[in-house]
């Protein structure tokens, strides 16, 4: 603890100028060293000197913001205490800075400062020894002479009280005990208050008496304030021994040097030794794998030996955190209840038969072998049909806790299993930083666009994905930053998806897809009045009693205002209404209840506001002329029968992943050399699709007597041909539009009609045949939102029917066919049948 007595400072000191902490002789103090001056320092006479002299500095106590170092010199303390530096740390992280561990040797006072730049360097003189002080008569005298002795002898026995209020047990507080047996009086004013509980201020004022009398009238108030503390914490709280030690290890906490000075062991004496120990029993109770164990005790005991300034130390304390943290054994009791299961999904979702079938199935299944592995279930379709909140209601169902993971625009395969630990800023994935999060091992994982995976440069995560989804791999999976291996077999995956063309098939291949089509125009209206539009009034502090949507407006709604598979628009469109009304109610808005059903006018509305004695108010009940007002003039028109008034036009069906959309084919002819011109942005597909059409035309233009321009048997011959799909800026691709640009070439070739209320899907070959396509459903139910009345399929799509609702089938006619004689005959009114089919019959 102390230097030997023979050690003589020199002369010129370079100066360590500290914002914290205050270095008294005899004591040894970390000091952190950020400032230019003192990095200066640190660099050109620490790190270079050889001898033992270079290693003395003077530390002297600077109480203004470090940060106006580098402007004039502050001003000094008068008395600084030189110190020997016994550990010279560097790191660059966060940013670059020193740690020096420094033991105080003796005062001294600065005559005079030599330079400024880059560090600073005095003249000092040194003020007293460790052996010996000096009288103010000039004679030699020790701590056992006169009223110095009393005070000397008073201070001894109340850091020997102190330490008997200890657990001598502790192996420290033991050797504090025989440290002050062996230590000179002279010096225990200083060791003392170093160790206590004391402030820098006061701290300063022991520095500053240079007598060792007043400096032992300046710490023995602190000491006695000490020992009073710890008597009345016994006294009021009744210690018992548990207590007492966690006092003794507070009380060791307070000693920055015992480590250094007292020759502790790592184990048991250092400065954070209660906290590796806490952390200790952490990790032992957590119920890990016997791997992972072994690898958190393996890293607690390096963490033991490494200095709290290396930045490797906080590394290694967030991943024992982290370890202790997840749930290696925690778990929620799936509560199965199909009944209750049944009518929680009836009542959170309305429709959607198919997908609550399977999600029941899975369930029952669980109910009766609790040990199922998987199936990852993966929920496929357009925007706002419910795909995440059935999965949050499967969540609720079980009783187990939900967690979602957003994966749209996610490139990097560390999101999914982790970044290593040796990189700057590691951490773990998303699958494990969700285990965290919700505390146990079994909850449900709902995998939000999963078709929206990025690949980059740093790897595809959609491979990263594919242990995770694995039922046969899963109970092995390891992360990059844990670098053990975590049991995901009891996790319920459920991903989503609008589409299934951008997932890579060994992804594709792990789940089982469940489509969810959209919506039925009266299932949108079924679902805005249970659950859209009690959910809007709510959010926008309205109720019945003030606001009424009748079902006539709703539909208006959803044919004029959104033509979407889910329901996110109309929920929009719902609180603009909410919202407007909310005007009016806010404004104080009344409508007296004995005037008419229909709502006021806005002027008279505002008069009746403002009588005091009004009648109580009835709802405002939004009609179609408010509908107008609020949402302005309607964004979709019945236009089908409109752009079906000249040949070369027919109406087609397109699956897309908002839906099924209705998609119009335009053609025309001028007179030219033969050539086809395709636009709207077509795809490959989509472009052999048209010359397929044109080629099974010129092939049987004999046959249906189909003309060129100027009455030639080839429709070709002296004539081009432009075929143009609208909404250019929409790309367009698939197999689907065949039949359509055969109907559209026929009726411009045949100069006929094509039936106004007609759409049609189908795939063609060469030789005339229509093979099916998907979507069926979804294309359907876009053709029911815009008003057709007939729609032409391929025959081997008729099994696809069974899955529209019985209401749409009621109010379409489907006309499934084999060849393109029976689409080009259900196209037209009259049929397109050729004269040689009319003769024979």
């Amino acid at each position: 603890m102390t230097s030997g007595s023979g050690i003589q400072i020199p002369s010129r000191l370079p100066l360590l100028l500290t914002h914290e902490g205050v270095l008294l002789p005899g004591s040894t103090v970390r000091f952190s060293v950020d400032s230019p001056r003192n990095m200066h320092l640190v660099s050109h006479r620490l790190l270079k000197g050889t001898s033992l002299k270079s290693t003395i500095i003077g530390v002297i106590p600077n109480t203004r913001d470090p940060e106006h170092d580098t402007d004039d010199l502050p001003s000094l303390h008068k008395i600084g205490t030189a110190g020997i530096a016994v550990q010279v740390v560097g790191s660059n992280w966060p940013k670059p800075h020193y740690t020096l561990l420094i033991t105080g040797l003796c005062r001294f006072s600065v005559t005079s400062l030599l330079k400024e730049r880059p560090f600073v360097l005095a003249e000092v003189e040194q003020l007293d020894k460790l052996e010996q002080y000096t009288s103010p008569a000039g004679e030699g005298v020790t701590a056992e002479d006169g009223e110095l002795g009393e005070l000397s002898q008073k201070f001894h026995q109340a850091a020997i009280q102190l330490l008997g209020m200890l657990d001598m047990s502790v192996p420290v507080v033991a050797k504090l005990r025989r440290l002050l047996d062996s230590l000179p009086r002279e010096t225990l004013p200083d060791v003392v208050a170093s160790m206590i509980r004391t402030s820098n201020k006061e701290k300063l004022q022991v520095l500053d008496a240079v007598s060792l009398e007043e400096r032992f009238k300046k710490a023995l108030p602190m000491l006695t304030r000490q020992i009073e503390g710890l008597k009345l914490l016994q006294k009021t709280r009744k210690i018992s021994p548990d207590t007492e030690k966690r006092v003794t290890n507070i009380f060791i906490s307070l000693f920055p040097f015992s480590r250094v000075c007292l020759n502790l062991d790592d184990e048991d004496e250092d400065d954070d030794g209660d906290d590796t120990t806490a952390l200790e029993r952490k990790v032992r109770g957590a119920n890990m794998t016997e791997a992972a164990l072994k690898v958190c005790l393996k890293e607690l005991r390096r963490l033991k030996k490494m200095p709290q300034s290396m930045p490797e130390y906080a590394l290694t304390r967030n991943y024992l955190d982290l370890m202790v943290e997840l749930p290696w054994n925690k778990s929620t009791k799936d509560c199965l209840d199909i009944r209750a299961a049944r009518t929680l999904l009836d009542n959170d979702h309305y429709a959607m038969d198919k997908l609550k079938r399977r999600v029941l199935e899975y369930l029952a299944v669980r109910q009766l072998k609790t040990s199922l592995k998987g199936p990852i279930l993966c929920f496929v379709g357009p925007p706002g049909v419910g795909k995440t909140s059935v999965g949050r209601s499967i969540a609720r169902t079980l009783g187990r806790e939900f967690h979602r993971i957003a994966l749209g625009g996610v490139c990097d395969q560390s999101d999914i299993r982790g970044h290593r630990r040796t990189y700057v800023g590691s951490m773990p994935g998303r699958i494990i930083n969700g285990l965290k999060t919700v505390g146990v091992n079994n909850p449900v994982f709902l995998l939000d666009e999963v078709d929206k995976l990025g690949k980059s440069l740093q790897g595809d995560p959609a491979a990263a994905l594919l242990e995770v989804l694995d039922p046969e791999q899963n109970h092995s999976f390891t992360d990059h930053y844990l670098n053990v291996a975590f049991d995901l077999s009891q996790v319920l995956f459920i991903a989503t998806a609008n589409a299934t063309a951008t997932i890579p098939p060994a992804l594709l291949d792990r789940m089982e897809v469940l489509q969810v089509p959209g919506y039925t125009q009266e299932e949108k209206v079924e679902i805005a009045h249970r659950h859209l539009i009690p959910n809007q009034l709510e959010q926008h502090g309205l109720t019945p009693q003030q606001l009424q949507i009748p079902q006539n407006t709703t539909t208006d709604i959803i044919g004029r205002y959104t033509r979407e598979a889910g329901v996110r628009s109309l929920e929009r469109k719902i609180g603009a209404i909410c919202r407007a009304v909310a005007v009016k109610v806010a404004e104080g808005h009344r409508v007296p209840r004995s005037d008419a059903s229909t709502p006021e006018s806005p002027a008279k509305q505002g008069s009746k506001s403002q009588d005091k004695a009004a009648p109580p108010e009835m709802p405002i009940v939004i009609d179609h002329t408010a509908l107008k007002d609020i949402l302005g003039p309607p964004v979709f028109e019945m236009e089908v029968s409109e752009r079906l008034t000249l040949p070369g036009v027919a109406l087609g069906l397109a699956w897309t992943p908002l839906g099924g959309e209705i998609m119009f084919v335009e053609a025309s002819r001028m007179e030219g050399e033969g050539q086809l011109t395709l636009t709207g942005q077509l795809g490959d597909v989509m472009k052999e699709s048209a010359h397929l059409a044109i080629s099974w035309l010129r092939a049987n233009a004999k046959v249906y007597k189909l003309t060129n321009i100027v009455g030639g048997p080839d429709p070709l011959e002296g004539t081009d041909i432009h075929l143009h799909f609208p909404a250019g800026a929409v790309t367009k691709d698939g197999p689907s539009a065949g039949v359509t640009i055969v109907t559209c070439l026929a009726s411009l070739f045949s100069g006929r009609l094509v039936r106004s209320d007609v759409a049609m899907t189908g795939e063609i070959t060469l030789r005339g045949l229509v093979l099916p396509v998907g979507g069926i459903k979804d294309k359907v139910l876009a053709a029911h939102r815009a008003g057709v009345k007939r729609i032409i399929l391929p025959k081997r799509n008729e099994k696809d029917l069974e899955e529209i609702p019985a209401n749409v089938r009621a109010d379409l006619d489907f006309v499934t066919t084999k060849n393109l004689d029976e689409v080009l005959n259900a196209a037209f009114d009259g049929g397109f049948t050729h004269p040689q089919l009319t003769s024979k019959l």
